[in-house]
């Protein structure tokens, strides 16, 4: 076993597979709701853009390309409310970011890293990457003023509860970190799925009026333009901090592709794409929603995101196994931390006639 394998925990959705061929059995076949992966089409002008990039035989840059940036910085500005001035950078996804953060920000042996109570599994794995000691604490106050705090991950809208953070709480995440010279990284990928609760970005003037220092946004586009295969997300925030993360990208080859650069700047300048996917996760949402309070659930949280957090009381693997037995697949809530043990996440992003399916079985005894 190498070093590294050695320091992680097991892949979650290796343990989901005994519950997934149970599902698979039904007559009907499996409706899948437990990972938020997009089953809808790419938009025609994201991938009109990707083919007319497709001719790129020279390296990509890195930093993105002007038009990049210029895209990111300005629908930051439009969706984001950040009027400073700001560092910005493609990334290769979300998740690679999330996971190799702390190692790009220098975080080792002997630091700390605040991540949330309940939260994505990546934000640990790329803390025990490092060396460094997870702390996991959704109230700041929790952690002693002595302790050697290096970066503090939130995460509004939640993934998986649906939580949004309001500006008033983001406020104080940042004053708190600031006060102890640690980075806030603010996981924002579902920034534009507000269904109950209007998400707030920590770069909002309201939250940070214009300064980003150590502060830092991630943002995806797998979920609001069904770019999960294109692999393209990007960050904005702190312009000294994102310059020592570029440097750190130039030297290990973490580049996104030429022509799915240029995706992301068609996906970034239309919104009517978003309006269009919205509209059809919403429906898939109020169907779910009905279905699973109908059949006992309670839904926690869950004001925006792709991701309705339900429980019965009982433990989520118990849970996992009644929906598996009538062809529903879900996530248990132990993948996400201690807290979450009697909770299943159930995502909406199924074909609507599968999500249907869902509906139509969870009318049946659980």
């Amino acid at each position: 076993m190498s070093a590294l394998s050695s320091v992680l925990p097991d892949f979650p959705w290796d343990l989901l597979e005994p519950a997934k061929k149970l599902a698979a059995g039904h007559p009907d076949g499996i409706v899948d709701l437990s990972v938020g992966t997009p089953v809808d089409p790419v938009p025609p002008v994201v991938r009109q853009a990707l083919i007319d990039a497709a001719d790129s035989p020279g390296y990509p840059l890195t930093a993105g390309t002007a038009r990049l940036r210029t895209a990111i910085a300005g629908w930051l500005a439009r969706e984001c409310g950040a009027s400073g001035e700001l560092g910005v950078l493609p990334t290769i996804g979300s998740k690679e970011l999330v996971a190799w953060l702390p190692t790009l920000l220098g975080v080792g042996p002997g630091d700390r890293v605040v991540i949330p109570e309940v939260c994505y599994p990546t934000y640990e794995v790329g803390v025990r990457l490092t060396g460094a000691e997870v702390i996991r604490a959704d109230g700041l106050t929790a952690v002693g003023p002595a302790t050697r705090v290096k970066l503090v991950w939130i995460n509004s809208p939640s993934n998986p509860t649906g939580r949004v953070l309001p500006a008033e709480h983001l406020r104080k995440v940042v004053a708190w970190a600031r006060e102890r010279g640690a980075v806030v990284a603010s996981d924002e990928c579902y920034h534009s799925l507000g269904w109950e609760a209007s998400p707030v970005s920590v770069l909002a003037d309201e939250v940070t009026g214009g300064d980003y220092t150590g502060v830092l946004a991630v943002h995806s586009l797998s979920k609001r333009s069904n770019l999960a295969g294109y692999r393209a997300g990007f960050l904005g925030g702190d312009p000294a901090l994102i310059g020592e993360i570029l440097a750190v990208r130039k030297h290990s080859g973490m580049i996104p592709p030429a022509p799915v650069q240029a995706a992301m700047v068609a996906a970034l300048d239309d919104e009517e794409h978003v309006v269009q996917q919205r509209t059809r996760y919403a429906a898939r949402r109020d169907t779910l929603r009905t279905a699973l309070v109908k059949a006992g659930f309670e839904i926690s949280h869950s004001e925006a995101g792709l991701y309705l957090w339900a429980t019965r009381g009982e433990d989520c693997w118990e849970t996992v196994d009644r929906l598996a037995r009538r062809g529903i697949l879900a996530a248990p809530g132990a993948f996400y931390g201690p807290a979450a043990a009697q909770h299943v996440r159930i995502a909406m992003t199924a074909s609507d006639e599968r999500v249907a399916a869902a509906a139509d079985r969870l009318t049946e005894p659980l």
